[in-house]
């Protein structure tokens, strides 16, 4: 049984976002939630995102690309998000050290986003156990998280700081099936970065996913041979990334 006595039955309260976490309660390798938000943040679970209509589905797409949110916001909602639904497969999981270990960083991630709120004023079955990931983003927990639930659909990954730390790897290991990138890195960035891979045609078949809070017009990126296969703008829904990496690589679904 996942216990989080510490936990249960309290609130964790961020004042500046208008946002609270009650920890409702913990049953075997299940934890109930309930977050209370404004009106204008939208909280659903991914399931039912999927049943939205496509009208539907645009306006919140439109509301993820308010230009009002900062880069830095972006990120910590990146990471939120991934640490909601990292935790939730590793409670089905039954993996009781884990969850509490990312349960800890999500509060974490929920204070470090109402400081950059104030400033300024969300047992899986492993679908693709043989595919290989590098997954390359400087802030490092952020990192972590979206590793962390790759790895748990089945994904074996490794992780870079930047491009030319990413590079390095290429030239020193066995070529993996996928890279993705955030596009904002320190030493190379992400633009650099693809264009370093797609000039050597070891890499040819190795596929490129963007995952990042600026857009390809932006940067001047293309989508398409000779530039990024696909473009996942932040904050990701990491379910629904992880469906699209195997639609793209032509692997079974993901378990739920």
């Amino acid at each position: 049984m996942l216990v989080l006595s510490r936990r249960a039955n309290e609130k964790i309260v961020f004042p500046n976002l208008g946002i609270t976490v009650d920890v409702l309660g913990i049953k075997g390798n299940s934890a109930r939630l309930g977050i209370d938000a404004p009106a204008n943040v939208t909280v659903m679970r991914d399931e039912l995102l999927a049943q939205l209509s496509e009208a539907e589905r645009t306006a919140l797409a439109q509301v993820e690309k308010r230009p009002e949110l900062s880069h830095a916001v972006r990120n910590r909602l990146n990471a939120v998000n991934i640490a909601l639904h990292l935790f939730r497969r590793q409670c089905q999981a039954g993996l009781e050290v884990d969850a509490e270990r990312t349960f800890d960083r999500l509060i974490s991630e929920f204070g470090r986003l109402e400081d950059e709120v104030g400033s300024h004023r969300p047992v899986p079955k492993p679908a693709q156990p043989n595919y290989r990931a590098l997954l390359i983003e400087d802030d490092q927990n952020e990192s972590e998280l979206l590793a962390g639930f790759l790895r748990m659909t089945g994904f074996e990954v490794a992780t870079a700081e930047d491009g030319s730390d990413a590079l390095d790897y290429l030239q020193s290991h066995k070529r993996p099936d996928l890279v993705l990138l955030d596009m904002l890195m320190p030493r190379c960035d992400g633009p650099s970065t693809v264009q370093a891979i797609r000039c050597n045609h070891d890499y040819d078949p190795m596929k490129i996913f963007a995952v990042s809070g600026t857009s390809p017009m932006t940067l001047g990126v293309t989508i398409g041979p000779g530039g990024i296969d696909r473009w996942f703008p932040k904050p990701i829904n990491p379910e629904t990334l992880v469906r699209e990496l195997a639609r793209e690589l032509h692997l079974p679904t993901v378990a739920a």
